[in-house]
């Protein structure tokens, strides 16, 4: 495998970063959350709180998946298999994702009512429309090794 050069070297660079701290601050969320989970912290732990737990469970499980996407994403960039693709494109679809999901997951546990999530989970289809855009951008143009089909 070759390096990569340009356009590519840089994207990746810049994914393994988001990837990496994503996963840092992600795992962090995750831990903190057990925290108020195992010492029973009220604002968290109550019935009437459970848009609270299940809002800032899911924004820590999407944002560790998506930085591990980005994580992935970076590798693919060193790979011919990704040569002409849209990456600069997919990129920023990706760290929007990265971005908005659990943003607005973590939003719409801030201040939620006792029916529904707070309005800042709107955020979220928009992030997964993002995520499915650059997923679907990247398998789509795949391209086997030069010589093989």
């Amino acid at each position: 495998m070759s390096a990569p050069s340009g356009q590519h070297a840089l994207l990746a660079f810049r994914h393994l970063r988001v990837g990496w701290w994503g996963l840092t601050v992600f795992l962090t969320v995750g831990l903190l959350l057990e925290a108020l989970h195992g010492f029973k912290v009220g604002f968290y732990t109550q019935p009437a709180n459970h848009w609270r737990r299940e809002m800032w469970t899911l924004a820590h499980a999407h944002g560790g998946l998506i930085s591990m996407v980005s994580l992935m994403f970076a590798q693919a960039l060193g790979r011919p298999a990704l040569g002409p693709a849209p990456v600069k494109l997919i990129s920023n679809l990706l760290t929007s994702a990265l971005v908005l999901m659990p943003l607005g997951f973590w939003l719409g546990g801030l201040a939620p009512s006792e029916t529904d999530p707070g309005v800042g989970v709107l955020l979220v289809p928009a992030g997964g429309l993002a995520l499915v855009a650059g997923v679907l951008l990247a398998a789509a143009n795949l391209s086997p090794p030069d010589g093989e089909a």
